[in-house]
C-alpha cells in the first residue's frame, strides 16, 4: 500500500509561502489548516485500521477534509491576488 501525503504544503506546494504567511496573520486560516491536518490524521488512521471505522464514516471524514481544503485553496488564491 502506498502512502498518500495529503499535507497542506504537499497537496498544494506552489503555495508555501502564502500558507506560512496566512497561518501567521489569519487566525480563520489558522483554525481552518488545523482542523484540515487533524481531519487528514484522523482519515490516515481509519485507512491504515488503527481505528477502525464503518466505509461510510471514514467517506464522510474524506470529504470533510475535501471541503476544508476547497476553502483553504479559495483563501490562498485571494491572498495571492
Amino acid at each position: 500500500m502506498t502512502i498518500e501525503h495529503h499535507d497542506l504544503v504537499h497537496e498544494l506546494p506552489e503555495f508555501r509561502e502564502a500558507i506560512h504567511e496566512l497561518k501567521m496573520k489569519d487566525a480563520h486560516f489558522q483554525r481552518l489548516f488545523d482542523e484540515y491536518h487533524e481531519t487528514t490524521r484522523q482519515v490516515a488512521r481509519m485507512e491504515a485500521e488503527i481505528e477502525p471505522v464503518m466505509t461510510q464514516v471514514e467517506e464522510e471524514y474524506k470529504l470533510k477534509r475535501l471541503h476544508l481544503k476547497d476553502e483553504l485553496y479559495a483563501m490562498l488564491r485571494a491572498h495571492r491576488g
